[in-house]
């Protein structure tokens, strides 16, 4: 049945009214503790807009920030909410049928400060995956398996373990021996993994992915493709890691889980598996290029942040000493690496081996 929103009093007040350098400043500055989390929930909601807006007003209530999508087919969520409000956040969720029981992903590693602002979008989907077949049925999903299970079936060799995510994610950190498709969005994965792995239908495919969303598609893909043994890692990397130090199990995940906010990353272990995409250096600390107008996400040292004043090219750390009126101006006709690629095509400007360097312009 489809959820219905019950409109009981005019909303207000729902979108945010203040600019993003200000919203930031807030942040940084703030004292405030925090918990930073994570929830995803497939649900038919009948009507994403009015959900949408009730949301809004709730979290906003509630001190909550984060960036939230809402679609007829559920809700993707990564948002921090005060810990004053932690338990009043809990019991708003549960008021709603649809969230009561749901587990929410707390984050590894988080000083709070991983949101500056409250964003709830509507879209087609929360995951886009390019699926228009109405005979796929999203429900229909592999087994779970829990951390424990999952270190079990890891360990037989007729086991194939997957990353459903993209290769900027697996680039700083995933599963011993997995599968990391070199590819740019879920969407293109999802057919390159099922044709990658045709002939191996008879085998074990393990998937997994951030904190589970992604995986409940891809599994129930992988079945729809004609994959019979097919599991899927229960809440993801932020759960497993969750369940490693809790029952003191082995830990499997080797590097940093890629995370989509401020952060940009929580450790799993202490391994450094990829490099700083100027100089080589072991390195696996993302950042945003600091010219506001390139913004490529890119691998960067300690070394090389210093000497490029945080930008991803000589061109970008010179444009920056500009006055921001000619920065403006110029930035009208001027090209960067984040006008030309996008954050899954940033490997088309380095080069492999020990002399991988980012180009210049």
């Amino acid at each position: 049945m489809a959820l219905t929103i019950e409109k009981k009093k005019p909303l207000r007040n729902l979108y945010n009214r203040v600019n993003r350098q200000e919203l930031k400043e807030r942040m940084r500055n703030s004292t405030e503790e925090r918990i930073t989390l994570s929830y995803y929930k497939y649900a038919q909601i009948a009507d994403p807009k009015a959900f949408r807006d009730e949301l809004f007003q709730l979290y906003q209530s509630l001190g909550v920030l984060g960036r939230i999508y809402v679609a007829r087919e559920g809700v993707n969520a990564q948002l921090s909410v005060p810990s004053d409000n932690f338990e009043a956040f809990k019991n708003a969720m549960n008021e709603y049928p649809m969230f009561m029981g749901m587990r929410l992903n707390i984050a590894v590693e988080a000083d709070g400060k991983s949101f500056f602002a409250l964003i709830i979008k509507v879209r087609d989907k929360i995951v886009a995956d390019g699926i228009d077949d109405p005979e796929f049925n999203p429900g229909n999903t592999g087994t779970h398996l829990n951390a424990e299970a999952w270190n079990e079936l890891t360990s037989d060799p007729d086991t194939i373990v997957v990353d459903m995510r993209n290769h900027y994610e697996s680039e700083v950190g995933h599963f011993e021996n997995a599968i990391t498709p070199d590819v740019a969005t879920f969407r293109e994965e999802l057919p390159h993994v099922a044709e990658l792995l045709s002939d191996k239908k008879e085998k074990n495919i393990l998937m997994y992915c951030t904190g589970g969303i992604r995986c409940e598609k891809a599994s129930a893909y992988m079945k729809y493709r004609g994959f019979d043994n097919v599991f899927q890692l229960e809440g993801g990397i932020i759960e497993y890691d969750r369940q490693v130090k809790a029952q003191g199990l082995e830990n499997k995940f080797i590097g940093k889980n890629f995370v989509f906010d401020e952060r940009l990353g929580e450790r799993i272990s202490s391994d450094i598996i990829a490099h700083c995409h100027q100089c080589g250096a072991p390195a696996d600390t993302h950042h945003n290029c600091a010219n506001t107008h390139c913004h490529i996400l890119f691998i960067q040292c300690p070394e090389c942040a210093e000497k490029y004043d945080e930008c991803c090219s000589e061109k970008c750390a010179d444009f920056i000493q500009l006055p921001l009126e000619t920065q403006k101006e110029l930035a009208k006709t001027e090209v960067f690496n984040g006008s030309k690629f996008g954050k899954g095509a940033y490997k088309a400007f380095r080069k492999s081996g020990p002399e991988l360097r980012m180009k210049e312009d």
